[in-house]
């Protein structure tokens, strides 16, 4: 799902809406037990996109300092009212990136994830298919990112 695309999504109450509208550089499942408590399911997946490829159609997320695993934190955009996460800002990637939460797209079958990381913790009845890469812990982009999102990261952090 190369280059451009509009895609839609938004919170539960219809507060929040917003626009992708840029493929994302990876789709990431993380199986670390903080996803697990901070979502409250087995997994988060997450769409790694350029911040300004997210457009705010309606409304405005209140952006929530959250503790992480990493010590660093991580800033969750949650409507105000019903208090879905529709994005996070994680402190390695900064305000430049949104990880679009996959589950609040209208059509989220359009982004299945393009790799799992932290299966060391995922859940024993979750399957993995088989060809689909996984990582005990994280990785290195440079080893499994396709070239045109490797240069997408390099233009946006420099």
């Amino acid at each position: 799902m190369a280059g451009e695309v509009s895609m839609d999504g938004g919170c539960d109450c219809g507060e929040v809406r917003y626009r992708m509208t840029r493929a994302p550089m990876i789709v990431h499942c993380c199986h670390c037990r903080w996803c697990q408590r901070e979502t409250g399911a087995s997994f988060a997946l997450n769409a790694m996109v350029e911040a300004e490829h997210v457009e705010l159609l309606k409304g405005a997320p209140e952006l929530v300092d959250t503790p992480s695993e990493s010590g660093k934190g991580q800033q969750i955009a949650r409507c105000p009212t019903c208090r879905i996460a529709v994005w996070s800002h994680y402190a390695g990637a900064g305000q430049k990136a949104c990880f679009v939460r996959i589950g609040t797209l209208d059509e989220p079958d359009r982004l299945p994830p393009d790799i799992h990381v932290f299966t060391a913790s995922k859940q024993p009845w979750v399957l993995i298919p088989e060809g689909t890469p996984a990582f005990k812990a994280f990785y290195s982009a440079k080893e499994v990112w396709p070239e045109e999102s490797l240069a997408r990261r390099q233009a946006l952090y420099g």
